[in-house]
């Protein structure tokens, strides 16, 4: 019986560890082509949201992955999403980062810490793609050290007043000039941090700047929310006052998880490309994957992605979203793989030559995208400090 199940173990395949799995990779696989690939490079040069394809992950079911079928969502658990991710990413790493903010910050970040009334009041226009969300805990002064923000709620009978501001806010503006539909705001109450539903259309609630001109992910909108005592219900408050550190460390494992599946799509993408071309592209006679130089690119970068990709997948198939105890590998997975799509795609460029170094085949529009993963989410120097002191904290870390 242990053989059987042992047996059993190896031949589940990492990646695709069920039927349903692997036909969400393949499906997606077919929208990615048919879909998103044809209007990536359009929507990335133009700095714009593509609202309509968004629409279309509603459609598709995935805006509520990770949410219970009783609530709408599709049920499925973190290899789904991570998945999702990697899949779009590999496209456009824009509209890969919107529906992380979407599905991940706001979405399953709600529904793990949000009562039956509130998801009631909110969750199916969020799963259907017809309201788009966003999470805000970045300040102008304030991004990594949380406690420093200055963000404030102060309770006044049955509503709280929210006022400050929030900087780098994915989904903040998803057309010009309008806001998202809906966001998760972090914000100090008698010097805890608490977690608020803010909608658009509440007063004293408006855009700041839409951030333009970024380095990459241009299709994905960031902008500066701005909170000038505006009035949220007290019904709108997640959980009790001071409750937000355990909402943050609850949904911190699946964004960087999902983050690091970001970096595996660009990864993989740009492998491809240079792969392909190396084999094509000919110099002084032969095809150029003939010189050692280019041998080198191609080979590390396909040794760092496959141990990147297994890393990942593993940390998915062993991570509960509702129960958090996964930090130190979910840290590490991120921390390796956005380094890793970075230089991936750094390498493509170099073996493309001129080629790789305009838009035409993908790799330098990916290899600005992958920069932000060294950011976002938790920046490289963050996990190298949660990692030492896991560490510290649990020696016999290996099994």
């Amino acid at each position: 019986m242990q053989a059987a199940v042992a047996q059993a173990a190896l031949d589940t395949d990492l990646y695709a560890p069920t039927e349903e799995i692997a036909l969400l990779r393949e499906t997606l696989r077919r929208f990615v082509e048919r879909e998103v690939e044809p209007q990536a490079l359009e929507y990335e040069r133009g700095e714009k949201f593509n609202r309509a394809l968004f629409a279309r992950l509603g459609e598709l079911g995935l805006l509520g992955i990770t949410v219970p079928e009783a609530y709408g969502g599709a049920g499925m658990d973190a290899v789904a999403a991570v998945t999702v991710h990697e899949e779009l990413s590999a496209s456009d790493p824009g509209l890969a980062l919107s529906y992380l903010a979407h599905s991940m910050l706001f979405v399953n970040n709600f529904f793990q810490n949000a009562n039956d009334e509130q998801r009631r009041r909110y969750l199916e226009k969020l799963i259907s793609g017809e309201w788009v969300a966003g999470m805000c805990m970045s300040e102008p002064e304030a991004g990594t050290d949380v406690q420093a923000m200055s963000t404030a709620a102060v309770r006044e009978g049955d509503h709280y007043l929210l006022t400050g501001r929030k900087m780098w806010i994915t989904n903040g503006c998803v057309d010009e000039g309008e806001l998202g539909d809906l966001f998760l705001v972090y914000a100090k109450t008698d010097g805890r941090i608490s977690t608020f539903v803010v909608e658009k259309g509440f007063a004293g609630f408006s855009l700041g700047q839409r951030i333009k001109d970024k380095l990459g992910t241009r299709s994905s909108p960031t902008a500066e929310l701005v909170f000038d005592q505006c009035p949220v219900p007290a019904a709108n408050r997640l959980g009790e006052e001071g409750d937000s550190l355990n909402h943050m460390m609850r949904n911190l494992e699946i964004e960087r998880l999902t983050i690091a599946a970001m970096s595996l799509g660009i990864a993989r993408r740009c492998l491809d490309v240079m792969n392909r071309y190396a084999a094509e592209r000919k110099a002084f006679g032969e095809p150029i994957n003939h010189f050692g130089q280019i041998q080198r690119h191609i080979a590390e970068s396909y040794a760092e992605f496959m141990v990147g990709r297994c890393f990942v997948y593993d940390v998915a198939r062993r991570l509960k979203l509702s129960q958090p105890g996964q930090r130190l590998e979910t840290d590490a997975a991120k921390l390796f793989t956005a380094t890793m799509a970075k230089n991936v795609a750094d390498r493509a460029i170099q073996v493309l030559g001129g080629n790789g170094y305009v838009g035409e085949y993908a790799v330098e529009r990916l290899w600005r995208a992958a920069k932000l993963l060294e950011i976002g989410g938790g920046t490289v120097e963050a996990h190298h400090k949660n990692i030492v002191r896991d560490l510290a904290r649990n020696p016999r870390f290996y099994r």
